[in-house]
């Protein structure tokens, strides 16, 4: 049985939907005004994962993941660009599934945009207000009453009375307590025409927290079997998620709460506000993205790389951004496709009887414990590079696509070259991203004009050639040289 960890009550738990075979998962996505991160990657790809084992498991998933399009950051970014709210957030949704395309990130089954729920949001405020926890402040903000909420704090664990002012929560003198958030904001003169919605309090918009609880109840219903999303939205934001939903409906908002952890830059998590974060198009992209387009030319073999790199940890620990990383998973990635490119796999589906396939399993049913199944693939490989064994390179194939790797053409994905390997760093890589495919493949035409011709000598000098400049040879039976990027 599947054991997911419920950040709530801070155990592995059990997984059982609410309605059996039915999985009801809603996780907090992108609020968009700029291009994704590579921390943003790691929710991406950790929720992809696990709603691909939960689909694997022989379970009906429907998986909603949001978008914040309206937000201060949002409305900032389109003063300063002297765009309309609704160009700015197309472009970065635009730029967001590019960056999604690239690694390998399935789509939700549904992506609502918080624009679009502006009513559903009015309505728990107004409920709220009917219980005593909301009320409209002299600023013209309607505002939640946190202490009026009896649970507050049972997600982060933070007491009321331990939380003080000004950190995470934005202190204003209108409210009642500086912990109370806001539900409605009253619209400013000075705001754009096009972030302002007609309410029961006046023109305004809403607060970022009740989206999230608008959309999870209006496309999902109660309670949630997954709610999940980065480190940083436990509080406060999940947590006014809970205050807010479950102050107006009873109940309980979500039976299982998810977060994936941190990506680290020398023991600083990666953020745009910390300045110290990488683009996902910066990583990956062929050649220089473009400023003004939101999609770009991808490096197969890179993208594939950080979709590994994210993978082979667990998604609940720390990981360390660093290029040495990079390098070391590009490695890594390279050898499961190197056991591929030996041996040609079958087209044989996962044979869950097997041994590989058992341990692969219970890794995954293990709170989604990618490191271990990623061990039962490269245990596949050692056995396919040993025996030669087209099964056990098919199943190594066919478990990759589990996780949403191993399905490039191996020759295909070696004759792309990388920025993250050892080689990278040497002369001979140099020389090797000088050479195009078509040089590479004109002269291997050469070296075999050479062989029918009998001038070995030839043959030899353009075989060294192309080693001195990172390029390998693999000659095959039938005249067929295959080649890759060392």
């Amino acid at each position: 049985m599947l054991h997911i960890y419920n950040t709530l009550s801070r155990t592995k738990e059990p997984f059982q939907p609410a309605q059996p075979g039915q999985v009801r998962m809603y996780v907090c996505g992108m609020t968009v005004y700029d291009y994704c991160h590579l921390g943003h990657a790691r929710m991406l790809v950790a929720f992809d994962v696990v709603q691909r084992w939960l689909r694997s498991s022989g379970l009906t998933v429907d998986y909603v993941r949001n978008i914040t399009d309206i937000d201060d950051k949002i409305i900032r970014r389109a003063v300063q660009t002297q765009r309309r709210i609704g160009e700015v957030t197309e472009y970065y949704i635009a730029a967001m599934h590019a960056d999604e395309r690239a690694l390998g990130v399935q789509s939700p089954d549904r992506e609502p945009r918080a624009t679009q729920y502006v009513g559903e949001m009015l309505d728990i405020i107004g409920k709220l207000e009917q219980n005593g926890l909301a009320y409209r402040a002299d600023d013209g903000d309607v505002n939640y009453a946190v202490r009026g909420f009896e649970g507050y704090g049972k997600l982060s664990g933070k007491a009321l009375d331990d939380l003080r002012a000004g950190e995470r929560v934005a202190v204003g003198s209108a409210k009642r307590d500086p912990l109370d958030f806001v539900l409605w904001k009253s619209a400013k003169a000075d705001e754009p025409e096009d972030t302002k919605w007609p309410s029961p309090y006046g023109l305004g918009r809403p607060g970022w927290h009740i989206e999230c609880s608008a959309m999870s109840k209006a496309l999902l219903g109660l309670p949630l079997d997954i709610h999940g999303g980065g480190p940083d939205l436990k509080f406060p934001h999940h947590e006014n998620e809970i205050a807010q939903t479950e102050g107006a409906f009873g109940g309980t908002l979500a039976n299982i709460w998810m977060h994936c952890g941190p990506l680290m830059v020398d023991s600083d998590k990666m953020s745009k506000s910390l300045g110290n974060f990488r683009t996902i198009r910066q990583t990956i992209a062929q050649g220089e993205p473009a400023a003004d387009q939101a999609d770009y030319a991808i490096n197969p073999r890179e993208a594939e790389m950080l979709r590994f790199f994210i993978v082979r940890n667990h998604y609940r620990s720390p990981q360390n951004y660093a290029p040495d990383n990079l390098i070391d998973a590009q490695n890594a990635l390279d050898r499961l496709y190197q056991a591929l490119l030996n041996v040609a796999p079958d087209d044989s589906p996962v044979d869950w009887e097997s041994p590989q396939a058992q341990a692969f399993k219970a890794a995954m049913d293990d709170d989604f414990n990618t490191s271990g199944a990623l061990a039962a693939l490269f245990d596949l490989a050692s056995d396919a590079n040993r025996t030669r064994s087209t099964h056990s390179a098919g199943q190594l194939k066919a478990l990759g696509a589990v996780l949403g790797l191993l399905q490039q053409d191996p020759a295909s994905y070696f004759q792309c070259a990388t920025r993250y390997s050892m080689a990278s760093m040497s002369q001979a890589d140099a020389a090797a991203d000088a050479l195009s495919a078509e040089q590479i493949d004109a002269l291997i035409a050469a070296r075999a004009a050479a062989k029918v011709a009998r001038d070995y000598a030839e043959a030899d000098r353009i075989r060294t050639q192309l080693r001195e400049a990172g390029i390998e040879l693999d000659d095959k039976s039938g005249g067929i040289t295959q080649w890759r990027r060392a």
